[in-house]
Protein backbone atom coordinates (compact mmCIF):
# COMPACT_ATOMS: atom_id res chain seq x y z
CA UNK A 1 0.00 0.00 0.00
CA UNK A 2 1.46 3.50 -0.76
CA UNK A 3 1.62 6.10 1.43
CA UNK A 4 -0.36 9.25 1.68
CA UNK A 5 1.49 11.61 3.12
CA UNK A 6 -0.56 14.11 4.70
CA UNK A 7 1.74 15.24 8.25
CA UNK A 8 2.58 18.95 8.37
CA UNK A 9 5.79 17.90 6.69
CA UNK A 10 8.30 16.61 5.20
CA UNK A 11 5.88 16.59 2.83
CA UNK A 12 5.55 14.51 -0.40
CA UNK A 13 8.14 15.28 -3.00
CA UNK A 14 7.13 15.80 -6.80
CA UNK A 15 8.72 13.18 -9.40
CA UNK A 16 10.45 16.21 -10.80
CA UNK A 17 12.60 16.83 -8.20
CA UNK A 18 12.98 13.52 -7.01
CA UNK A 19 14.58 12.80 -10.77
CA UNK A 20 16.76 16.41 -10.15
CA UNK A 21 18.11 14.89 -7.26
CA UNK A 22 19.64 11.78 -9.03
CA UNK A 23 22.44 13.98 -10.81
CA UNK A 24 25.60 13.10 -10.66
CA UNK A 25 28.04 14.63 -7.67
CA UNK A 26 30.15 17.52 -9.32
CA UNK A 27 33.02 19.84 -7.78
CA UNK A 28 31.16 22.11 -5.45
CA UNK A 29 34.16 24.54 -6.01
CA UNK A 30 33.72 24.55 -9.92
CA UNK A 31 32.09 26.40 -12.62
CA UNK A 32 28.88 24.33 -12.92
CA UNK A 33 27.78 24.61 -9.30
CA UNK A 34 28.48 28.42 -9.39
CA UNK A 35 25.90 28.41 -11.82
CA UNK A 36 23.94 26.43 -10.06
CA UNK A 37 23.78 28.38 -6.96
CA UNK A 38 23.51 31.98 -8.39
CA UNK A 39 20.45 30.77 -10.08
CA UNK A 40 19.16 29.18 -7.43
CA UNK A 41 19.44 32.60 -5.08
CA UNK A 42 18.33 34.32 -8.13
CA UNK A 43 15.33 32.21 -7.94
CA UNK A 44 14.98 31.82 -4.13
CA UNK A 45 15.02 35.89 -4.26
CA UNK A 46 11.70 35.75 -6.75
CA UNK A 47 9.99 33.39 -4.66
CA UNK A 48 10.56 35.48 -1.43
CA UNK A 49 9.78 38.72 -3.42
CA UNK A 50 12.62 40.32 -2.15
CA UNK A 51 15.87 42.03 -3.77
CA UNK A 52 18.07 41.01 -0.52
CA UNK A 53 19.82 38.29 -0.22
CA UNK A 54 18.43 34.54 0.19
CA UNK A 55 21.23 32.36 1.76
CA UNK A 56 21.20 28.67 2.60
CA UNK A 57 23.29 25.82 5.00
CA UNK A 58 23.22 22.27 5.40
CA UNK A 59 20.76 22.37 8.65
CA UNK A 60 17.00 21.79 9.56
CA UNK A 61 14.85 25.21 9.53
CA UNK A 62 15.18 25.33 13.25
CA UNK A 63 18.08 26.04 12.80
CA UNK A 64 17.05 29.30 11.80
CA UNK A 65 16.30 30.49 15.16
CA UNK A 66 20.31 30.86 16.02
CA UNK A 67 21.09 32.01 12.69
CA UNK A 68 18.60 34.82 13.51
CA UNK A 69 19.64 35.27 17.38
CA UNK A 70 23.56 35.29 17.26
CA UNK A 71 23.81 37.07 13.96
CA UNK A 72 20.99 39.98 14.33
CA UNK A 73 21.59 40.69 18.06
CA UNK A 74 23.67 40.36 21.12
CA UNK A 75 23.84 39.16 24.90
CA UNK A 76 21.54 41.30 26.48
CA UNK A 77 19.52 42.35 23.78
CA UNK A 78 15.77 43.02 24.80
CA UNK A 79 13.68 40.80 22.06
CA UNK A 80 9.75 40.46 22.37
CA UNK A 81 8.94 36.71 21.27
CA UNK A 82 5.05 36.45 20.06
CA UNK A 83 4.02 32.89 20.98
CA UNK A 84 0.48 31.22 20.08
CA UNK A 85 1.75 27.44 19.53
CA UNK A 86 4.77 25.25 20.38
CA UNK A 87 7.36 26.54 17.59
CA UNK A 88 6.69 30.68 18.75
CA UNK A 89 7.38 28.59 22.49
CA UNK A 90 11.03 27.22 21.21
CA UNK A 91 11.98 30.21 19.38
CA UNK A 92 11.43 32.10 22.54
CA UNK A 93 13.50 29.24 24.31
CA UNK A 94 16.57 29.15 21.61
CA UNK A 95 16.34 33.31 22.61
CA UNK A 96 16.78 32.62 26.37
CA UNK A 97 19.91 30.05 26.08
CA UNK A 98 21.55 32.44 24.24
CA UNK A 99 21.24 35.35 26.89
CA UNK A 100 18.97 37.36 25.17
CA UNK A 101 16.20 38.96 27.55
CA UNK A 102 13.17 37.75 26.41
CA UNK A 103 9.70 39.11 26.83
CA UNK A 104 6.73 36.76 25.97
CA UNK A 105 3.46 37.92 24.02
CA UNK A 106 1.15 34.44 24.69
CA UNK A 107 -1.91 34.13 23.26
CA UNK A 108 -3.69 30.90 24.32
CA UNK A 109 -2.95 28.06 21.32
CA UNK A 110 -5.70 28.03 18.18
CA UNK A 111 -5.67 31.63 18.43
CA UNK A 112 -3.71 34.39 16.52
CA UNK A 113 -1.35 37.38 17.79
CA UNK A 114 -3.78 40.08 16.54
CA UNK A 115 -2.37 44.02 15.64
CA UNK A 116 -3.51 45.07 18.69
CA UNK A 117 -2.45 42.45 21.16
CA UNK A 118 0.93 43.14 19.79
CA UNK A 119 0.76 47.02 19.83
CA UNK A 120 -0.14 46.93 23.32
CA UNK A 121 3.16 44.34 24.11
CA UNK A 122 5.45 47.10 22.42
CA UNK A 123 3.98 50.20 24.33
CA UNK A 124 4.73 47.95 27.78
CA UNK A 125 8.30 47.50 26.06
CA UNK A 126 9.13 50.31 24.48
CA UNK A 127 13.54 49.27 24.29
CA UNK A 128 12.06 45.77 22.46
CA UNK A 129 14.83 45.71 19.55
CA UNK A 130 13.43 42.75 17.47
CA UNK A 131 10.24 41.22 17.88
CA UNK A 132 9.96 37.19 16.90
CA UNK A 133 6.96 36.25 14.58
CA UNK A 134 5.57 32.87 13.79
CA UNK A 135 4.02 33.28 10.42
CA UNK A 136 2.49 30.20 10.43
CA UNK A 137 2.48 28.08 13.74
CA UNK A 138 2.13 24.55 12.40
CA UNK A 139 1.42 22.96 15.72
CA UNK A 140 -1.93 24.65 15.43
CA UNK A 141 -2.87 25.78 11.93
CA UNK A 142 -2.59 29.20 12.76
CA UNK A 143 -1.42 31.42 10.03
CA UNK A 144 -0.55 35.21 11.98
CA UNK A 145 -1.38 38.48 10.25
CA UNK A 146 1.98 39.05 8.97
CA UNK A 147 1.44 42.27 7.23
CA UNK A 148 -0.23 43.97 10.05
CA UNK A 149 2.39 42.36 12.41
CA UNK A 150 5.22 43.63 10.45
CA UNK A 151 4.14 47.26 9.96
CA UNK A 152 3.54 47.47 13.79
CA UNK A 153 6.99 46.45 14.68
CA UNK A 154 8.45 48.49 11.80
CA UNK A 155 6.85 51.80 12.84
CA UNK A 156 7.98 50.71 16.90
CA UNK A 157 11.93 50.72 15.26
CA UNK A 158 12.78 46.72 15.81
CA UNK A 159 13.85 44.10 13.87
CA UNK A 160 11.18 42.04 11.52
CA UNK A 161 11.93 38.57 12.64
CA UNK A 162 9.74 35.76 11.43
CA UNK A 163 10.03 32.00 11.17
CA UNK A 164 7.82 30.79 8.05
CA UNK A 165 9.11 26.98 7.81
CA UNK A 166 5.53 26.27 6.75
CA UNK A 167 4.46 29.32 5.30
CA UNK A 168 6.58 30.65 2.50
CA UNK A 169 6.10 28.68 -0.96
CA UNK A 170 2.79 28.09 0.01
CA UNK A 171 1.37 31.23 1.65
CA UNK A 172 1.52 34.70 0.26
CA UNK A 173 5.22 36.65 1.41
CA UNK A 174 6.05 40.05 0.24
CA UNK A 175 9.38 40.53 1.86
CA UNK A 176 9.82 43.34 1.11
CA UNK A 177 6.60 44.93 0.57
CA UNK A 178 5.50 43.93 4.03
CA UNK A 179 9.19 45.60 5.45
CA UNK A 180 9.84 42.10 6.88
CA UNK A 181 14.02 42.27 7.88
CA UNK A 182 14.37 38.21 8.17
CA UNK A 183 12.67 35.16 6.95
CA UNK A 184 13.25 31.70 7.66
CA UNK A 185 12.42 28.15 6.87
CA UNK A 186 13.22 24.58 5.70
CA UNK A 187 13.43 22.77 2.73
CA UNK A 188 11.14 20.21 3.80
CA UNK A 189 7.68 21.92 3.82
CA UNK A 190 6.29 23.96 0.70
CA UNK A 191 9.54 24.15 -0.93
CA UNK A 192 8.38 20.69 -1.97
CA UNK A 193 12.38 18.96 -1.54
CA UNK A 194 13.63 16.94 1.55
CA UNK A 195 14.54 18.00 4.87
CA UNK A 196 18.36 19.25 5.41
CA UNK A 197 18.65 22.68 3.67
CA UNK A 198 17.62 25.58 5.98
CA UNK A 199 16.84 29.13 3.96
CA UNK A 200 17.24 32.23 5.22
CA UNK A 201 16.16 35.73 3.49
CA UNK A 202 18.32 39.06 4.56
CA UNK A 203 17.07 42.42 4.24
CA UNK A 204 18.87 45.84 4.58
CA UNK A 205 18.39 46.28 8.27
CA UNK A 206 18.79 43.51 9.69
CA UNK A 207 22.78 43.28 7.89
CA UNK A 208 22.90 46.78 9.57
CA UNK A 209 21.79 44.68 12.84
CA UNK A 210 24.57 42.02 12.18
CA UNK A 211 27.52 44.68 11.61
CA UNK A 212 26.44 45.62 15.34
CA UNK A 213 26.10 41.85 16.90
CA UNK A 214 28.88 41.06 19.57
CA UNK A 215 27.52 37.41 19.21
CA UNK A 216 30.70 34.97 18.33
CA UNK A 217 29.54 33.12 14.88
CA UNK A 218 31.10 30.37 12.78
CA UNK A 219 29.24 28.01 10.93
CA UNK A 220 25.93 30.31 11.38
CA UNK A 221 27.93 33.35 10.06
CA UNK A 222 25.58 35.21 7.47
CA UNK A 223 28.70 37.81 6.24
CA UNK A 224 30.82 35.07 5.47
CA UNK A 225 27.74 33.71 3.99
CA UNK A 226 26.86 36.60 2.02
CA UNK A 227 30.54 36.98 0.73
CA UNK A 228 30.87 33.81 -0.97
CA UNK A 229 27.12 33.81 -2.33
CA UNK A 230 28.30 36.79 -4.00
CA UNK A 231 30.63 34.59 -6.18
CA UNK A 232 27.90 31.36 -5.87
CA UNK A 233 29.60 29.47 -3.48
CA UNK A 234 29.25 28.48 -0.12
CA UNK A 235 31.68 28.77 3.43
CA UNK A 236 31.15 25.14 3.95
CA UNK A 237 30.06 21.58 1.30
CA UNK A 238 27.12 22.37 0.44
CA UNK A 239 23.92 20.14 0.37
CA UNK A 240 24.38 19.42 -3.48
CA UNK A 241 21.98 17.05 -3.89
CA UNK A 242 18.99 19.49 -2.12
CA UNK A 243 20.25 21.92 -3.90
CA UNK A 244 19.53 19.94 -7.46
CA UNK A 245 16.00 19.34 -5.94
CA UNK A 246 16.16 23.10 -4.45
CA UNK A 247 16.30 24.21 -7.88
CA UNK A 248 14.07 22.24 -9.64
CA UNK A 249 11.64 23.07 -7.13
CA UNK A 250 11.55 26.79 -7.41
CA UNK A 251 11.53 26.44 -10.92
CA UNK A 252 8.20 24.23 -10.55
CA UNK A 253 6.76 27.02 -8.51
CA UNK A 254 7.62 30.12 -10.11
CA UNK A 255 6.59 28.64 -13.57
CA UNK A 256 3.25 28.22 -12.30
CA UNK A 257 3.27 31.80 -10.23
CA UNK A 258 3.49 32.41 -6.99
CA UNK A 259 0.12 34.18 -7.15
CA UNK A 260 -0.99 30.60 -8.58
CA UNK A 261 0.57 28.81 -5.83
CA UNK A 262 -0.95 30.74 -3.25
CA UNK A 263 -4.05 30.36 -4.46
CA UNK A 264 -3.73 26.45 -4.88
CA UNK A 265 -2.73 26.67 -1.10
CA UNK A 266 -5.93 28.28 -0.07
CA UNK A 267 -8.51 25.81 -2.29
CA UNK A 268 -6.67 23.26 -0.48
CA UNK A 269 -7.44 24.93 2.88
CA UNK A 270 -10.80 25.41 2.22
CA UNK A 271 -11.80 21.96 0.95
CA UNK A 272 -9.69 20.49 4.12
CA UNK A 273 -11.68 22.72 6.52
CA UNK A 274 -15.04 22.03 5.16
CA UNK A 275 -14.21 18.17 4.93
CA UNK A 276 -13.20 18.24 8.72
CA UNK A 277 -16.10 20.17 9.81
CA UNK A 278 -18.55 17.76 7.16
CA UNK A 279 -17.32 15.00 9.79
CA UNK A 280 -18.79 16.32 12.75
CA UNK A 281 -15.34 17.57 13.86
CA UNK A 282 -14.01 21.04 15.52
CA UNK A 283 -11.41 23.17 13.67
CA UNK A 284 -8.47 24.26 16.39
CA UNK A 285 -7.87 27.19 14.71
CA UNK A 286 -10.04 30.28 14.82
CA UNK A 287 -11.68 30.05 11.43
CA UNK A 288 -10.67 34.11 10.98
CA UNK A 289 -6.55 32.70 10.69
CA UNK A 290 -7.02 29.17 9.79
CA UNK A 291 -4.37 27.92 7.63
CA UNK A 292 -3.90 27.32 3.97
CA UNK A 293 -0.71 24.52 4.50
CA UNK A 294 -2.21 22.87 8.04
CA UNK A 295 -5.59 21.83 9.23
CA UNK A 296 -5.61 21.38 13.04
CA UNK A 297 -8.57 18.94 14.04
CA UNK A 298 -10.14 19.44 17.66
CA UNK A 299 -10.91 16.08 19.22
CA UNK A 300 -13.58 14.44 21.79
CA UNK A 301 -12.07 14.43 25.13
CA UNK A 302 -12.38 10.84 25.17
CA UNK A 303 -10.39 9.67 21.69
CA UNK A 304 -6.54 9.60 21.46
CA UNK A 305 -5.05 11.58 18.57
CA UNK A 306 -1.74 9.43 18.90
CA UNK A 307 -4.54 5.91 18.25
CA UNK A 308 -6.11 7.48 15.41
CA UNK A 309 -3.06 8.15 13.96
CA UNK A 310 -1.61 4.82 13.90
CA UNK A 311 -4.79 3.17 13.24
CA UNK A 312 -5.43 5.53 9.89
CA UNK A 313 -1.48 4.35 9.20
CA UNK A 314 -2.38 0.64 9.81
CA UNK A 315 -6.19 0.39 8.18
CA UNK A 316 -5.54 3.16 5.45
CA UNK A 317 -1.67 3.33 4.86
CA UNK A 318 -2.19 7.65 5.21
CA UNK A 319 0.10 9.43 7.55
CA UNK A 320 -1.67 12.22 9.64
CA UNK A 321 -0.36 14.27 12.27
CA UNK A 322 -0.74 14.34 16.09
CA UNK A 323 -0.41 17.68 18.27
CA UNK A 324 2.37 18.55 19.70
CA UNK A 325 3.24 19.97 23.14
CA UNK A 326 0.38 20.31 25.65
CA UNK A 327 -1.47 19.67 22.77
CA UNK A 328 -0.22 15.65 21.59
CA UNK A 329 -2.78 13.18 22.31
CA UNK A 330 -5.92 15.94 21.86
CA UNK A 331 -5.66 17.11 18.20
CA UNK A 332 -4.66 15.74 14.63
CA UNK A 333 -3.42 17.79 12.05
CA UNK A 334 -3.17 17.49 8.26
CA UNK A 335 -0.62 18.98 6.02
CA UNK A 336 -1.89 20.31 2.63
CA UNK A 337 1.61 22.15 1.54
CA UNK A 338 3.78 21.47 -1.41
CA UNK A 339 2.50 18.65 -3.89
CA UNK A 340 -0.89 18.13 -2.97
CA UNK A 341 -4.27 17.61 -4.55
CA UNK A 342 -7.99 17.32 -3.41
CA UNK A 343 -8.34 13.78 -4.33
CA UNK A 344 -5.33 12.58 -1.55
CA UNK A 345 -6.92 15.14 0.66
CA UNK A 346 -10.26 13.89 0.58
CA UNK A 347 -8.25 9.91 0.83
CA UNK A 348 -6.79 11.60 4.05
CA UNK A 349 -10.88 12.53 5.58
CA UNK A 350 -12.38 9.43 4.63
CA UNK A 351 -9.93 7.59 6.68
CA UNK A 352 -10.21 9.39 9.53
CA UNK A 353 -13.70 9.28 9.63
CA UNK A 354 -13.73 5.51 9.01
CA UNK A 355 -11.63 5.03 11.98
CA UNK A 356 -13.45 7.50 13.90
CA UNK A 357 -16.77 5.61 13.60
CA UNK A 358 -15.42 2.26 14.07
CA UNK A 359 -14.29 4.20 17.80
CA UNK A 360 -18.12 5.46 18.29
CA UNK A 361 -17.64 8.97 17.41
CA UNK A 362 -21.09 10.62 17.11
CA UNK A 363 -20.63 13.90 16.04
CA UNK A 364 -22.75 16.32 18.32
CA UNK A 365 -25.51 18.30 17.26
CA UNK A 366 -23.85 21.68 17.88
CA UNK A 367 -20.79 20.23 14.73
CA UNK A 368 -23.91 18.57 12.91
CA UNK A 369 -25.24 21.95 12.39
CA UNK A 370 -21.90 23.69 12.27
CA UNK A 371 -20.91 21.50 9.63
CA UNK A 372 -24.26 22.22 7.23
CA UNK A 373 -24.38 26.32 8.45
Amino acid sequence: MATNLRIPGPTPVPPSVMDAMRREMIPHRGPDFKTLYLDTLRMAREAHRTDGDVLTWPASGSAGWEVAVVNLFSPGDPVLATICGDFGERFSRVATIFGLDVRELVVPWGQAVTPELLRNALARDPDVKGVFLTHNETSTGVTNPLPELAAIVREHGALVVVDSVSGVGGLPLEMDAWGVDFVLSGSQKAWMCPPGLLICAVGPRAWDAVARSAFPTFYWDLTANRRLAADGMTPTTPSLTLLYGFHTALERILDQGLEAVWDHHRRLGEFTRRGVTDLGLELFADPVYASNTVTGIMLPIDHSAKAIVKAVRDKFGVEIGAGQGKMADAMLRIGHMGWCDEAALQDTLDAIGSVLRARGFVPTRATVMASTS
